[in-house]
């Protein structure tokens, strides 16, 4: 893994500036990289690009909306 200090992590354009609850996404060559934007020093989640593409497309159909 590329040291997650060194990689350009993207926050949501939703995310306001006011805090709160966001994560933030990183290219890590082989996957994605997933932290919370609150501690950036804290821990990094892996996901596979499929995985991330499925939950993408979940949300982005409305199939995860109550």
């Amino acid at each position: 893994m590329k040291d997650s200090t060194r990689v350009a992590w993207r926050k949501s354009s939703y995310s306001t500036q006011e805090g709160g609850a966001c994560v933030e996404l990183a290219n890590l060559t082989s996957a994605v990289g997933v932290r919370d934007s609150t501690d950036p020093d804290g821990p990094v989640l892996q996901f596979g690009r499929d995985a991330v593409a499925g939950l993408l497309n979940l949300i982005k159909t409305g199939e995860l909306d109550r």
